[in-house]
């Protein structure tokens, strides 16, 4: 494997950048907790070890060439995402008292969160593409290329999750000033729209 520094370098730039993962992440933590947030990145990163096997095994590179495949796929994510934003903005109607309890029925709220963040990232074929243009920029050609995709895989899955962690941790600590029901009801709607929006995005994408 070629560059590791750099390819971890360009992992973390490529993490940090704000997309569906982490608006649902946001939105999670807000509503359900700390533990809905990691709930969600738990669900993320399990979708990227399949993406992973995935392109290690060759099926990726299948439904990148295959139009049809690779429509499927993106309709599908681009329709779960634009529900997740409509879902939420309709939430901001239906919500009664603010001194309503987030923890209500906590087991199945992070079942939901796990589901939310796994789905938003499997369904994304944009995740399959970057992993079969960036990941083989690094293999080495003399190494063995199952074992290195393999490994860039892992890294990159848990290089995730200690954002995730750090993230979720930030925001479950200014919770007290974001959960503020005016400031959440502002937070969830932005948080909406954008998920719309990167639904309609994906929805558009070409596949080349």
């Amino acid at each position: 494997m070629e560059n590791i520094f750099l390819f971890i370098l360009m992992c973390i730039f490529l993490i940090i950048l704000p997309g569906p993962d982490t608006a649902i992440a946001t939105k999670n933590t807000l509503t359900a907790g700390k533990m809905g947030g990691l709930n969600t990145a738990l669900g993320t990163c399990c979708a990227l070890l399949i993406h992973t096997s995935a392109a290690v095994l060759g099926l990726s590179a299948i439904i990148v060439k295959s139009a049809l495949l690779f429509s499927v796929f993106k309709y599908v994510g681009a329709v779960y995402l634009i529900f997740l934003g409509l879902k939420t903005l309709w939430s901001l109607k239906k919500k009664e008292a603010p001194t309503i309890k987030v923890n209500t029925n906590s087991k199945f709220q992070n079942t939901s969160c796990f589901k939310q963040g796994f789905l938003t990232n499997l369904l994304n074929p944009k995740v399959a593409v970057f992993f079969l243009t960036f990941l083989p920029q690094f293999v080495d050609s003399g190494g063995n290329t199952f074992t290195q995709l393999l490994i860039m895989g892992i890294t990159y899955t848990v290089l995730t999750a200690v954002w995730f962690l750090l993230y979720v941790y930030l925001i479950n600590q200014i919770s007290v000033f974001m959960k503020r029901p005016k400031t959440q009801n502002i937070i969830e709607g932005i948080t909406g729209t954008i998920l719309i929006g990167f639904g309609v995005k994906l929805a558009l994408e070409k596949s080349h």
